[in-house]
């Protein structure tokens, strides 16, 4: 008996919630190269050549964070991606790296198809040279002001970050930075971040206007991540109310905000600023070595977590859909379960709207 396609109601309505969903990311999916619109969050010492690669086979797009590597270290990283994936990814850049115009060079003359500059405003020299090579050029926009600059300055697509993510954030959820900036911003695709740990989740900002998604946290405790067992063990563990900002104590020395799990290390870096604070209280430090001390409390404490598993006194950056981590998984199983969870929810609105 020759085989017959499964055609009952039910499979009916995911081929089409799928279709609907490919439809929805069709521009995300085009700009990338990709089979489905979800970008990999740059994460130091985690997004390497292990976790981008296999991002990107699964269907994704992964992204290197070359965060404090010099040209010649991003150069070898980029060529062993190259060698586990003939796929799409991008490289992210700092734009305060003392050796930014190098590391755009490294990635230009390696092909980098995509390349992203955070941390800033990207300088007008570093936008050039990206958009001279033919790669095209992301960046981040925490306002809508900001995202009009930078579509205006040649930035090829618009990351908005909310302050539910992991690692340095900004103030404004992306619940907010959604409604401000998705119906005004139309040039460029749009990819929104912060606190992603469902389909459905991702499926709503889709709606709004969005091309896609781009996801730490989950993918920082997968499989092919290099992370430590204990700190992808602390992600299962904890829960969304367990990833706090760090406090400030003094606004005469200020804190840049970084997302991650409170542990012993949070609770020293407080008695940390107080000591601090009380020394140039007590003129035993001038103000700029007092603001010094403070920056440098966490100086290699993201390594000591995620590469030595020190977890207690480490940093722990995680974002607030830590909660949504309850197993380690393959990416290829996470970007599977996120695209079936959002054509889940639309074949079920679909069944409500027209009822069989």
């Amino acid at each position: 008996m020759a085989w017959m396609p499964d055609i009952t109601p039910q499979s009916a309505e995911m081929e089409a919630a799928r279709a609907e969903l490919d439809r929805l990311w069709a521009r995300g999916r085009a700009f990338l190269g990709t089979r489905v619109a979800i970008m990999g969050g740059a994460m130091s010492w985690v997004s390497e050549r292990h976790l981008v690669s296999a991002i990107s086979n699964a269907g994704g797009f992964g992204v290197i964070a070359c965060g404090a590597m010099g040209p010649e270290l991003l150069e070898k990283e980029i060529a062993a991606t190259k060698a586990m994936t003939s796929l799409p990814f991008g490289v992210n850049l700092i734009t305060m790296h003392p050796q930014l115009d190098d590391l755009v060079r490294v990635c230009t003359a390696a092909g980098v198809g995509h390349v992203v500059l955070a941390g800033g405003i990207p300088p007008g020299g570093a936008v050039r040279a990206v958009k001279d090579s033919g790669a095209k050029l992301i960046a981040f926009a925490p306002a809508l002001v900001l995202a009009k600059r930078l579509v205006r300055s040649g930035a090829d697509a618009i990351v908005i970050e909310g302050s539910e993510a992991g690692g340095h954030i900004g103030p404004v959820s992306l619940t907010v930075l959604a409604q401000e900036i998705l119906p005004h911003i139309k040039e460029v695709p749009v990819f929104v971040a912060g606190g992603l740990g469902r389909g459905e989740a991702i499926l709503s900002y889709l709606e709004m206007g969005a091309a896609g998604a781009q996801l730490g946290t989950r993918f920082a405790a997968s499989r092919e991540s290099i992370a430590h067992p204990n700190f992808k063990q602390a992600f299962v563990r904890a829960n969304a109310r367990d990833a706090l900002p760090s406090i400030q104590l003094d606004e005469r020395f200020p804190v840049i905000p970084v997302r991650g799990l409170v542990n012993a290390g949070t609770r020293r870096f407080l008695e940390h600023q107080a000591e601090t604070l009380r020394r140039f209280q007590a003129g035993e430090l001038t103000k700029e070595a007092a603001q010094l001390d403070i920056e440098h409390f966490w100086a290699g404490a993201l390594r000591r977590a995620v590469i030595e598993g020190d977890v207690e006194s480490g940093s722990v950056m995680a974002g607030q859909s830590v909660g949504m981590v309850t197993a380690v998984q393959s990416v290829a199983e996470i970007i599977d379960e996120l695209v079936q969870q959002a054509t889940t929810a639309l074949a079920a609105r679909r069944q409500i709207v027209a009822p069989v």
